[in-house]
């Protein structure tokens, strides 16, 4: 067994830590966290999040604080910033794992973990720089720790000392301490919901119950406040106060400026979360144990199961009502549902390899959303090769029609992964009308595995030249000079980040320009604009051109 965490923790080393450094950060939330990690290592402020050397009330320390360790370690850099998640791929595939063992068998637990490995958000997040790979551990292990309390509270609780009755209780708190920490009051609430939720599947008969939420709250509040206990000795009580109002502005309209449609999320998560999400549909309601099930199970042991099934459906319902009340179209907000999806998932194959249980509609939909799938990064060589023919539906704007304009590279191995894909799927598709539903779980999540690393490998580099490629390469060459870049038109992290800046003290004010100072400048001044948001800069005294490039505007300030 103790070998079994071995290979699992050398699996996700070896698929989430290579080529971490190959790819610059993408605008704009990786370069937010990593510029927020690299200007507390200049500042020496570890309590506060600035950007841009300002205080930054949208975003809590502990993300930042494993990002400011590992740019301590390695540098800053692109390796520096992602490789917190990385870990944190580690202890997530290690702990489903561990779970799934305790709770089924090891046969389950290396389903939870392929499930992980082969599913292509899941797997991808966790070699991005963004903090939700965190924020969902922390939240996932936070509530498994009230679960396991309440499996202890009705078994194992009398004569025992207070620690040994509550430690799983006070754990879990603590946990989601550290999720608001990550995130924010959005950790606690997604809990509390789902808490509350499964108290009402009972008719709230429990009164016990409310107890345990309280001292499970108290828990989870002691982590914030004892930042917020620190950050006030220290500086006052003005930045905790801007935290507090700004992060209730965003519990009001979440994703706020980002509306898509109703079902967003809920697309989002069944391609995204691909083909563990297929797996899982006939797990989302309801308890699907069988007869054969429940008779070979010992009582308890099958209670647990039916439990945590029922914890993980009311889960899954609360991200996604949630997030699809709000019709956020950050797709992200919703990667909390990839625990209970994969879990899920993991069940209809377990039950399938053990009481060849076998739900219709995975048979069906399996080879049909896989081969459109791969059929799609197939075409992506196609659609560079062709790009100019799309010209004609971007007609109104001009930044996109000199997208379309540059000249990228694409070749026909560029689509093997899609291929691939569709191998695997239509093999294990087979797999599974033969009743081999372990071939066919090894088959199809190995398929997914190698379909997102080698996207990756072949494809990321051509992505970030569509998007940010120019910028960036601009942004490099003036790391070290004494000199400021405004974006204008646009919202942008890269250039504080990629130029290097520095603490600057320049006396701003508003000039119709955002960025522009009045009278004489500290140092010389860039500007890079969109050609929409670039007439402006044209008429300003003193600002002439430098260059245009993919549909960008460079621009120089001076004195003169």
């Amino acid at each position: 067994m103790r070998l079994d965490y071995l290979r699992v923790a050398g699996l996700a080393l070896l698929f989430f830590v290579p080529f971490l450094g190959g790819v610059h950060l993408f605008d704009w939330d990786e370069i937010n966290f990593a510029e927020c990690a690299r200007e507390m290592l200049i500042t020496g402020d570890f309590t506060r999040p600035q950007i841009d050397f300002e205080p930054y009330w949208e975003m809590p320390p502990f993300f930042l604080w494993l990002q400011a360790l590992s740019m301590r370690i390695f540098g800053v850099s692109e390796f520096a910033a992602r490789f917190p998640n990385a870990i944190g791929g580690v202890l997530t595939l290690m702990l489903v794992y561990h779970l799934g063992r305790r709770l089924h068998d090891r046969v389950f637990g290396w389903l939870w973990v392929l499930a992980w490995l082969g599913s292509f958000l899941p797997h991808l997040y966790f070699r991005s720089g963004i903090s939700d790979p965190w924020f969902n551990l922390l939240v996932f292990g936070g509530l498994y720790g009230f679960i396991e309390f309440r499996w202890l509270f009705f078994t194992r609780f009398e004569g025992r000392n207070f620690w040994q009755r509550y430690r799983y209780l006070l754990l879990g708190g603590w946990l989601i301490g550290l999720a608001v920490l990550t995130k924010g009051p959005l950790a606690f609430l997604l809990v509390m919901l789902t808490l509350v939720l499964y108290w009402a599947r009972y008719r709230f008969h429990n009164k016990v119950f409310f107890k345990h939420l309280l001292l499970f709250s108290v828990a989870a509040f002691s982590v914030p406040l004892l930042w917020f206990g620190v950050e006030t000795y220290w500086h006052g009580p003005a930045f905790v106060q801007q935290f507090l109002a700004h992060q209730l502005r965003l519990l009001s309209a979440p994703g706020a400026g980002y509306s898509g449609f109703f079902g967003f999320q809920a697309l989002a998560l069944l391609l995204g979360c691909f083909p563990a999400s297929l797996f899982a549909l006939p797990n989302l309601w309801g308890d699907r144990q069988s007869e054969d099930e429940v008779l070979e199970s010992d009582t308890l042991a099958s209670c647990k199961r039916s439990d945590m099934s029922t914890w993980m459906q009311l889960l899954f319902w609360v991200v996604l009502v949630l997030f699809s009340i709000f019709q956020t179209k950050i797709v992200y907000y919703s990667s909390l549902a990839y625990f209970p999806l994969t879990y899920l998932g993991s069940l209809t194959l377990w039950r399938a390899i053990r009481w060849d249980v076998k739900p219709r509609i995975v048979g069906i939909l399996l080879p049909v959303v896989g081969f459109l799938l791969g059929l799609l990064e197939m075409l992506l060589p196609m659609a560079g090769w062709y790009s100019e023919n799309l010209k004609p539906f971007f007609a109104g704007n001009p930044f996109l029609q000199a997208k379309l304009d540059m000249k990228i590279e694409w070749y026909w191995w560029q689509g093997l992964p899609g291929l691939l894909l569709i191998v695997a799927i239509v093999a294990g598709w087979l797999f599974w009308r033969k009743s081999q539903a372990w071939w066919a779980a090894q088959t199809v999540y190995a398929g997914g595995t190698v379909f997102v690393a080698f996207t990756l490998l072949f494809c990321i580099r051509n992505f970030e030249q569509y998007i940010q490629n120019s910028n960036i390469e601009f942004y490099e060459s003036k790391a070290g000079e004494n000199c400021s870049i405004n974006p204008v038109g646009f919202k942008s992290y890269a250039h504080l980040f990629y130029a290097q800046k520095q603490p600057f003290s320049a006396n701003y004010s508003p000039d119709g320009v955002p960025g522009l100072p009045h009278g004489q400048l500290e140092k010389k001044m860039y500007f890079v604009a969109r050609a929409p948001g670039a007439k402006a800069l044209q008429a300003l005294p003193g600002c002439r051109e430098l260059f245009r490039k993919d549909g960008i505007i460079y621009f120089e300030k001076t004195n003169k």
